[in-house]
């Protein structure tokens, strides 16, 4: 069921601190979400991520996740979609970092399915998105990246909903902000969203080939998730300089 504006943002119980005192400025959907999460090595992680930007741990161990889901009725707060632009397919592949007092995700790679979404979205937040050939059906999503030899083909069947999440769950995917690099800045972005429904997804076929992260994407992934999305509200940029 979705939800009005002001009933999301009643629902602040979930959040880990308060929401920003500022209006949002973006309203976006992230539908049928696929969560696949590895447990990595903190040294061969260390490379991707910038100083500024303290590796998160769930007891002692940092993760990495791709999530694949639909980008869906994506607009900012005083005007209506618009389809070309606000609907697409993404692939993104997240780790989980700290800046100050405050959690959140740092994206390794960002991909969509739509060339002028990709064009829009990046010259708008500065996130490092590309264009990718995909394409998803109820029970496959597929990815190719000719530029960067990437691809992901995974066909699965959605199970039960999960009924409590556990802490590992709540930590990989209750997360309120995003820090992202620029050359000259650390770029934070503040959401908000109800709290995620998960549901537990069969992997009939998962075939990941990343050739820049294959250190970090070993093997079948520890956890895996499903959700039917969540309606996100999203404010703007704050920059802080770098340490250059």
């Amino acid at each position: 069921m979705k939800r009005t504006h002001l009933e999301i943002l009643e629902s602040t119980e979930h959040r880990p601190w308060k929401l920003p005192a500022e209006p949002w400025k973006f309203y976006q959907e992230w539908n049928r979400a696929i969560f696949l999460h590895w447990e990595v090595q903190i040294e061969l992680l260390k490379k991707y991520v910038p100083e500024e930007l303290e590796i998160d741990l769930f007891n002692g161990q940092p993760w990495v996740s791709i999530v694949a889901f639909s980008m869906e009725k994506i607009r900012p707060r005083y005007f209506p979609e618009f389809s070309p632009i606000s609907n697409f397919d993404e692939i993104n592949i997240r780790t989980y970092v700290k800046l100050g007092d405050k959690t959140g995700v740092y994206f390794l790679s960002i991909e969509g399915g739509a060339r002028l979404s990709c064009f829009v979205a990046k010259n708008i937040s500065e996130l490092p998105y590309r264009y990718s050939k995909m394409k998803r059906t109820e029970d496959r999503y597929t990815s190719q990246n000719a530029q960067f030899h990437d691809e992901l083909d995974i066909k699965f069947n959605i199970g039960r909903a999960i009924k409590k999440s556990t802490p590992l769950d709540t930590w990989l995917t209750e997360r309120y902000a995003v820090f992202q690099d620029t050359e000259t800045a650390i770029n934070k972005f503040e959401i908000h969203h109800l709290a995620w429904t998960m549901s537990e997804i069969d992997l009939q076929q998962m075939e990941v080939n990343y050739p820049r992260f294959e250190a970090l994407l070993v093997g079948p992934p520890r956890k895996t998730q499903y959700s039917n999305g969540v309606q996100v509200l999203a404010w703007g940029k704050k920059k802080k300089d770098r340490n250059i």
